[in-house]
């Protein structure tokens, strides 16, 4: 890697870690697939700088030569388009040679949702007869009544409440603020758990945190995680249904099902593109299709 490359690789990287707030798993994954592409270029006999339109054209046939799966492909470019945008925007180019190059499509999974059936079992696998399972239970029903990620959920502060409009006030990635409705059975179970369970399980105790351990501290991902698979498993929820974001899934699936717009749904779920939210439109294609079997004269 020529220095002059190497060191605005570092400075992408290090803006993409700081600023942006990405990942270190994510960065380093960025690192391997630009160092990917100036391996390239210097066979080519290119800088970064140098490199137009067709030089992009040539990486993605050399990658899908490698025997790469599409989507290793897709990620790759992905990382080259986020270089040369912040090449663009700091001067060093003047036009991103990304710019008219189409990524190759990707088939996206259709997201694992539980049934209502399985919901409705999920939450009656909890016991709220103690603090601890009234928390959890209200963990459980506010996930399902917002689709908020259990990072956001986690994350949340008593003064993030408001019990009197229904609204929550959730911080999604990159710090981005957005105002979330609660449903009224989620917001009983707060005020419940706000009265009750919540100073039993402080004893006295400060926090800043909504939903809190016995040490005083907030809940972890990974200790909801485990509360959420104990009690799918106690309800007979199939193992491989159980996955973080399935609650969030089941919420975006059921609203869909039920006639939601989906820029609204994007709204809802924080995406800042449509087109994260359009993995949920196989639900549009099928009530589509019920609707039409159901009211076409050759349905």
């Amino acid at each position: 890697m020529k220095p002059e490359d190497e060191k605005l690789v570092k400075m992408f990287l290090d803006t993409a870690l700081i600023e942006k707030g990405l990942s270190l798993k994510t960065i380093d994954a960025y690192g391997r697939d630009l160092r990917k592409f100036i391996k390239f270029l210097s066979k080519q006999g290119l800088s970064v700088l140098d490199v137009a339109g067709g030089d992009i054209g040539r990486f993605m046939v050399e990658l899908e030569g490698m025997g790469l799966s599409r989507g290793s492909v897709v990620r790759t470019l992905i990382a080259v388009r986020g270089f040369y945008r912040y090449l663009q925007t700091h001067g060093y180019v003047e036009r991103s040679p990304c710019e008219l190059v189409e990524l190759p499509g990707v088939t996206k999974r259709v997201p694992e949702y539980l049934t209502l059936d399985e919901v409705e079992r999920l939450l009656e696998s909890i016991d709220t007869g103690d603090p601890l399972g009234l928390r959890n239970r209200t963990m459980v029903e506010l996930l399902y009544a917002t689709g908020v990620r259990v990072s956001e959920l986690v994350g949340l502060g008593v003064d993030d409440v408001d019990l009197s409009t229904g609204i929550i006030r959730v911080f999604g990635k990159r710090m981005k603020e957005r105002f979330v409705p609660v449903g009224e059975v989620a917001i009983r179970y707060l005020r419940r758990y706000l009265d009750e369970g919540r100073p039993r399980i402080l004893g006295g105790r400060q926090s800043r945190y909504l939903f809190v351990t016995r040490r005083g501290g907030g809940m972890t991902r990974q200790n909801f995680w485990c509360i959420l698979k104990d009690y799918a498993s106690r309800a007979g929820i199939p193992r491989y249904k159980i996955r973080p974001h399935i609650l969030r899934h089941s919420f975006a699936t059921h609203l869909l099902e039920r006639g939601a717009d989906l820029r609204a749904l994007q709204e809802l779920l924080g995406h800042s593109d449509i087109s994260t939210t359009q993995i949920y439109t196989h639900v549009e294609r099928e009530r589509l299709k019920r609707l039409h079997r159901k009211y076409h004269p050759r349905g």
